[in-house]
């Protein structure tokens, strides 16, 4: 397995080890002892699904308190991961990374708690997963706009995205009291 740190060193790019042959393929999608020595020392609690039609974009979403750690994952199709630092306390504050993620490339990144998180659908379909270190607090969820100019994310769009209506009327970060944001 490679493990590559991304502009954002706390966000982890993993490329598992595929094993194929004619018949298909195998690949380790978790194994504690290995994940820990790269650096994810985490205890899931909860793991997630989800499946979304074309230009559909779910994000930028955080959990405060009750934070999660997201190892993500496409099992079928693609879509353009995003991770942005809100931290207040850190050097990389509003930053952001992206990553190409697909059933075909079986790459996982590693979104630790602090990071708001969203995805764009590039495919036709995709069917996304993601393994959580902290359960779903639906009161504690907030979202900050896809596009908010002041973080600036390069999304691979084709037009306007489909969105939910809590992501199409999501603050910008600035408008975000800091106490509500992770330290």
């Amino acid at each position: 397995m490679n493990v590559t740190p991304t502009s954002l060193p706390d966000v982890l790019l993993i490329e598992p080890q595929i094993h194929g042959d004619q018949r298909g393929w195998f690949v380790e999608s978790w194994q504690r002892e290995r994940y820990r020595e790269a650096g994810i020392d985490a205890d899931f609690l909860q793991d997630n699904q989800s499946l979304s039609s074309h230009g559909t974009l779910r994000g930028l979403h955080i959990q405060n308190p009750h934070g999660q750690g997201k190892l993500v994952q496409v099992i079928q199709g693609e879509v353009y991961d995003v991770a942005v630092d809100v931290r207040r306390s850190s050097p990389y504050f509003g930053r952001w990374t992206g990553a190409h993620l697909s059933g075909e490339n079986k790459h996982q990144l590693w979104v630790p708690k602090g990071f708001l998180h969203g995805f764009l659908v590039l495919s036709q379909t995709a069917l996304f997963s993601y393994k959580c270190t902290e359960l779903y607090h639906p009161e504690t969820q907030f979202a900050v706009r896809w596009d908010d100019p002041d973080i600036g994310i390069a999304w691979p769009l084709e037009g306007e995205p489909k969105l939910s209506a809590k992501d199409l009327h999501a603050p910008r970060l600035r408008d975000i009291p800091e106490a509500r944001l992770p330290d």
